[in-house]
């Protein structure tokens, strides 16, 4: 059996058909591995080139929204996790004392999950402008594909 908090409990072969499962949960924000049979789908959203199913399978993640099957593809700078929109960044502000005007901030300060591009204005920092959207439960736009 699986076990899905708020959903009751399902066969494993409910749980592959993940359409059906995020039809009756509608909103879901738990990240979850994808199950094999996903592997084509995700391969036809992220992929172009060869990679194996395995690797898509490990990098691939979905969640429910709105009643659809959402797919996310971990990269180098993505980030399937709910996105910070908070308009404070604490490793910014300690990068920035530490260089002081600098006009870009990495990612490696803020974390990749931001959605703002930060830059230091003398030992403060501060947005630059914003780079990413964020959907209306909270994760980047740009990394999330609906499964059609």
């Amino acid at each position: 059996m699986v076990f899905i908090a708020g959903v009751p409990p399902m066969t494993a072969a409910l749980a592959l058909d993940v359409q059906s499962l995020c039809a009756h949960i509608g909103n879901d924000d738990h990240v979850r591995p994808i199950p094999a049979v996903l592997v084509p789908q995700a391969r036809r959203l992220f992929f172009d080139h060869g990679a194996s199913s395995n690797y898509i399978k490990e990098t691939t993640s979905f969640r429910c929204m709105n009643g659809k099957v959402w797919l996310c593809n971990l990269g180098a700078n993505l980030n399937c996790g709910k996105a910070d929109s908070r308009r404070t960044s604490a490793g910014a502000a300690v990068f920035c004392r530490q260089n002081p005007g600098s006009d870009v901030v990495p990612m490696a300060a803020t974390g990749h999950d931001t959605i703002y591009e930060w830059k230091c204005v003398g030992n403060e920092a501060r947005i630059f402008r914003q780079v990413e959207t964020v959907d209306p439960r909270g994760f980047t736009t740009e990394n999330w594909k609906k499964l059609e």
